[in-house]
């Protein structure tokens, strides 16, 4: 059986505060319109991480499955691929957190079960079932849609549109068109952290016939590309607070303005693939600390 610790080096720890940014923003906005559920919000954020760790394993597995964690893979060494964690351990750990996923999530439907009709409680149910099925078909199996370069748009939609709107629903039982903007920032971001890690890998990548957007589009495009994620993601934000402004402290958020401009210089002068790799980290955070300073702005101010 595999060590403990290779075991939280393959969960991927880094990965989880931008899945945690996108419920945070839900639960910010459901605070702001007086619609914070807290065993919701928990629940929510239980059943995030649970998918988040079963994309991270099921990635694991599926790039080392097709060929993309092979010789000339430049981030860091994967467990599958290092032989830390055997392809055995690793598809019962994949069922393992599959499971908890739909565990965390039936729960989930079962706290707010008076509040939605049979209807929509059966929508989020399949809704949960898609997820887990994104999470793992992403680089898994015979045809694996990350391979076709079709990971930026689910990563937008599970990151941004089902995580924060579908959270804000779960504790509203409504759904206000506003959240949407907040929801499309969280989005892109989100997608922008992955091309982060497409422009990283893009040489093995090709090689392994993965085709993300870097690898379609040429590494200076794709820069370009990243920078369009960002820059659209902070306009999305700001036509929110502008939408809403009440207070100076709306717009509290623009004090980590600089860390993505500083991200967007440090990407753009960055040749080199490999040494890419730590400004996957830097946004996530970066993104989180965004998230933190944008609910506090638009919901105590």
């Amino acid at each position: 059986m595999a060590a403990v610790t290779h075991w939280i080096k393959a969960f991927r720890l880094r990965t989880l505060p931008l899945a945690l940014s996108s419920i945070g923003m839900a639960g910010f906005l459901a605070f702001d319109h007086k619609h914070f559920n807290t065993p919701v919000f928990v629940l929510c954020v239980l059943t995030t991480l649970f998918l988040q760790i079963l994309s991270n394993l099921a990635n694991d597995y599926g790039d080392f499955m097709n060929g993309a964690d092979g010789e000339h893979r430049v981030g860091p060494a994967r467990a599958v691929q290092s032989g830390a964690i055997s392809i055995k351990e690793m598809k019962i750990a994949i069922v393992l957190f599959a499971a908890c996923s739909f565990i965390a999530g039936v729960s989930l439907l079962y706290q707010v079960k008076d509040l939605l009709s049979v209807n929509m409680l059966s929508a989020f149910l399949l809704v949960g079932i898609l997820s887990i099925a994104a999470a793992v078909t992403y680089t898994s199996g015979k045809k694996p849609y990350g391979y076709a370069g079709l990971g930026d748009i689910s990563v937008f939609i599970f990151f941004g549109l089902v995580a924060v709107c579908g959270t804000y629903f779960l504790q509203a039982g409504e759904i206000n068109s506003d959240v949407f903007l907040p929801a499309i920032s969280c989005g892109l971001l989100s997608t922008a952290v992955l091309n982060v890690n497409n422009l990283r890998d893009i040489e093995s990548d090709a090689l392994a016939g993965k085709r993300s957007i870097p690898v379609r589009i040429g590494p200076v495009k794709g820069r370009f590309y990243h920078l369009f994620l960002i820059a659209a993601a902070w306009v999305c934000a700001s036509i929110y607070v502008f939408n809403h402004f009440t207070s100076v402290f709306n717009v509290l958020y623009l004090a980590t303005l600089p860390l993505f401009i500083w991200h967007l210089v440090l990407v753009f002068k960055t040749k080199e693939p490999r040494l890419l790799d730590p400004y996957l980290k830097q946004l996530a955070l970066s993104t989180l600390l965004f998230v933190i300073t944008y609910g506090i702005g638009i919901s105590y101010f």
